[in-house]
């Protein structure tokens, strides 16, 4: 089974959740996002534990069962199909969202997730985790 992590789920994993854990512990392959690599780095330079962090992620993206995925023109064109459809249903969700939505598609993946947003884009195979899940 392949997934793929957004930066909720990637949260959830390092503050020590165990569904998020468990679900990544299960993956043959964990599938990550440089949309996700952006959010997180930008929510490191929010704090003060930027090395730190930055450390941490780079041992888990080195990890053999975790690859990052690029963005090209199927990713685009799948990100272009699923804002369309979220506007004119009038459920938008945020625009990194649709982008992570659209490389999970692209990609056969499930994406994990503690966003429940995600309920929103029709075809995208997903767990969405409740926030009280796990505390």
């Amino acid at each position: 089974m392949k997934i793929l992590l957004d930066t909720s789920a990637y949260v959830a994993f390092k503050r020590g959740n165990p569904h998020a854990l468990n679900r990544i512990l299960e993956a043959e392959k964990v599938l990550f996002s440089p949309i996700v690599i952006g959010e997180l780095m930008f929510g490191f330079r929010s704090g003060t534990r930027f090395d730190k962090n930055m450390a941490d992620l780079d041992l888990f993206l080195r990890h053999d069962s975790v690859s990052l995925q690029a963005i090209g023109k199927i990713t685009s064109d799948r990100y272009s199909r699923i804002a369309a459809q979220l506007k004119n249903q009038g459920t938008p969700i945020p625009s990194n969202g649709i982008w992570i939505a659209a490389q999970t598609m692209e990609n056969g993946a499930e994406l994990i997730t503690f966003d429940q947003h995600f309920e929103r884009v029709a075809g995208l195979v997903c767990t969405i985790f409740r926030a009280s899940q796990g505390k």
